[in-house]
């Protein structure tokens, strides 16, 4: 069986409201990648030195990563050669069987819950990233997966953070932890662990200060934070999502990496995916970092925020493609 009916037979099992967010959300990227290779592949039907050298300009061009883009072209050059292939739209399949592998990884994209009682989860990154939107909007889902939620106002240093996270508690129709802005945002989590504790809420999305990630004052906050929250509650958090806009690219993945390195993040949030033609970012992200995406930001819809599946990923990039492979092979059937 060819690996785009693969594909579309997994991703059959799954909601097709779901596969349309992916599908809606991916447009600019897919227009970005899917149609200039398919463009590529129409102009030049033979696969040489020169095919190669635009494949790796249009994958740079989609942000997918210097670094992952030489692996990338260096394995299809290994398929092509192994396989004797000439033809160059067989190359299609196989460089989204190679995508499917480096997002998919070894890591479980679901989100890590508590075995009983409280499950809590720690957002940072920079201002600006959507972070604020990505706990209203998880806490919708988890709202609408008939779960308890409190949400903790800690970036007390931004001008407006704490309004913005209460009109997305009045929004949802969830309590939001606060004190005034400037306060210790070690003490607002130390406040919202115990209001969660009293009141035997399943989930607390706490927001966290973004201010710039290299500065140390920053990491020794977070660090401040993590030991209030381990000595109410030893096994949390339970995650620490990092927030990226996709639509930055390179700059995305340097802050994860900073991030990565110095602050215990458990898993990534890659926001605004719906705004950018360069959501090649995650592929990069996904293939240098050893972080699993566990959500992605698909749109301004409440429930436009996913948890991240490779598959429905890769899906949505080739949707038209695999729309046309399915024509075709309908046509030949009835011939």
């Amino acid at each position: 069986m060819s690996f785009f009916k693969r594909l579309k037979e997994s991703i059959a099992s799954k909601t097709e409201a779901v596969t349309n967010i992916f599908k809606e959300g991916l447009v600019k990227t897919s227009k970005a990648i899917v149609e200039r290779v398919e463009e590529l592949i129409t102009r030049r039907k033979k696969i040489d030195e020169e095919f190669f050298e635009e494949l790796e300009e249009i994958l740079i061009s989609a942000d997918v990563g210097v670094n992952t883009v030489v692996g990338l072209i260096d394995s299809l050059r290994a398929e092509v050669k192994a396989r004797k292939i000439e033809d160059a739209s067989e190359l299609q399949p196989i460089l989204s069987e190679k995508l499917v592998e480096i997002l998919k990884g070894k890591d479980d994209p679901e989100l890590h819950m508590a075995e009983s009682g409280l499950t809590i989860i720690l957002f940072v990154g920079v201002n600006g990233v959507g972070k604020t939107t990505t706990i209203g909007k998880l806490a919708h889902k988890f709202k609408s997966e008939g779960k308890s939620v409190l949400m903790a106002a800690g970036d007390t240093f931004r001008a407006g953070a704490i309004e913005q996270l209460e009109v997305w508690g009045q929004r949802v129709g969830v309590d939001v932890i606060k004190q005034s802005a400037g306060s210790d945002p070690a003490a607002v989590m130390y406040d919202a662990v115990q209001a969660a504790k009293q009141r035997g809420v399943d989930v607390l999305l706490c927001d966290t200060a973004g201010r710039l990630q290299n500065k140390s004052n920053l990491m020794d906050e977070l660090n401040k934070i993590f030991r209030v929250i381990q000595r109410e509650v030893p096994s949390a958090p339970h995650e620490v999502l990092l927030v990226l806009d996709a639509t930055t690219g390179q700059n995305a993945l340097s802050q994860a990496k900073l991030f990565g390195e110095k602050s215990g993040v458990t898993g990534l949030v890659l926001t605004k995916l719906d705004g950018t033609a360069k959501g090649g970012i995650i592929i990069a992200i996904r293939n240098e970092l050893n972080l699993p995406v566990k959500l992605v930001g698909l749109g301004e819809k409440m429930n436009d925020l996913q948890v991240f599946d490779s598959e429905q990923f890769v899906h949505a990039l080739f949707a038209g493609l695999i729309q046309s492979k399915d024509v075709q092979g309908d046509e030949e059937e009835q011939q």
